[in-house]
C-alpha cells in the first residue's frame, strides 16, 4: 500500500478508483499510462479491499454486558420440513 493510499479515505479511493476505471473504458490512453492507470487502479483496489476487512473484522466484535470484547457468530436458522 503506498503512503500516498495512507492518507485518503475510503470513499475518496474508491471515488479515485471509479475516474481511473473511467478513463481506461474510454481507451484513448496511450499504452505506458494505461499500464500506469491501471497500476494505480490496482493499488486503489487493494487498499480498499482491505480497509474493508478491517472494518468487517470490526464489526464481528461486539461488546458484551460486562464490557468484554466476544466475538459476533452468526448461526443459520434451521428450518423443519
Amino acid at each position: 500500500m503506498s503512503e500516498q493510499n495512507e492518507q485518503v479515505t475510503f470513499e475518496e479511493a474508491m471515488e479515485r478508483l471509479e475516474e481511473v476505471v473511467e478513463k481506461l473504458e474510454e481507451g484513448d490512453v496511450p499504452l505506458e499510462e494505461a499500464i500506469q492507470m491501471f497500476q494505480r487502479g490496482m493499488d486503489l483496489s487493494k487498499y480498499c479491499h482491505e480497509r474493508l476487512k478491517k472494518v468487517e473484522a470490526q464489526m464481528d466484535q461486539i461488546l458484551n454486558e460486562d464490557g468484554e470484547i466476544e466475538i459476533l457468530t452468526i448461526e443459520e436458522e434451521q428450518t423443519s420440513e
